[in-house]
């Protein structure tokens, strides 16, 4: 049985969350930072070669400002926090709209943090249109080099996609490199992330007939 390289994680359900707690919605999203960091944790003992986590993207900026704000401030604290673990850390994300956070510029290029064991890419302002919108185009109209025109080209092909709070879709996640994932959904909220759920998530994948096409 396999076990995943690369996991991407789709952290969702933090405004439900906060209303069933009674809760205005803004007042979800720093519910989320532990379990990130728990789950970082996990990935590295289970051997996990690289993460990638879905902060916010350039659709969910249209939120009310009180929202944008609460979890813009709530990726800078992940990525700060992630900074003081064993990660190769990059952020990724449209550096030039005016609603990527300066506080993580510093983080846009790929750094190495104690032994740097596990590989985390952070999408911050990320938009898949944004992401795919660099590949280049042969004078016949063909799209060439797909992989190397992609903003995202450091980061690799998915293994496991997990998404937290029960909905059935990608919102965008990593296109290319999403091209093969497995999808696995967690109807628990993401504020109300347990290792079961990670650990069931491994389990679901290593059932599965990963032929990648062949």
């Amino acid at each position: 049985m396999k076990a995943p390289k690369h996991i991407g994680i789709i952290p969702d359900g933090n405004r439900r969350w906060a209303q069933g707690q009674g809760l205005t919605k803004e007042m979800g999203y720093d519910k989320g930072l532990e379990p990130g960091l728990e789950l970082f944790r996990l990935c590295k003992e289970k051997g996990i070669q690289e993460i990638s986590y879905y902060g916010f993207t350039m659709d969910n900026t249209k939120r009310p400002g009180v929202q944008t704000k609460a979890f813009t401030k709530a990726c800078i604290d992940a990525v700060e926090m992630l900074a003081k673990e064993d990660a190769s850390l990059l952020v990724l994300g449209n550096v030039e709209s005016p609603m990527f956070p300066k506080e993580l510029l510093p983080f846009t290029t790929r750094k190495v943090f104690g032994k740097g064991s596990l590989k985390v890419n952070f999408l911050v302002n990320y938009g898949w249109q944004w992401d795919l919108g660099h590949l280049t185009e042969s004078e016949d109209g063909i799209k060439t080099n797909y992989y190397g025109g992609l903003k995202s080209n450091d980061i690799s092909r998915i293994d496991l996609i997990i998404r937290w709070g029960g909905r059935r879709r990608l919102s965008g996640f990593l296109p290319a490199q999403s091209v093969y994932a497995d999808f696995y959904v967690v109807d628990e909220y993401w504020p109300d992330f347990t290792p079961k759920h990670f650990y069931d998530a491994i389990d679901w994948y290593k059932q599965q007939d990963v032929t990648l096409g062949g």
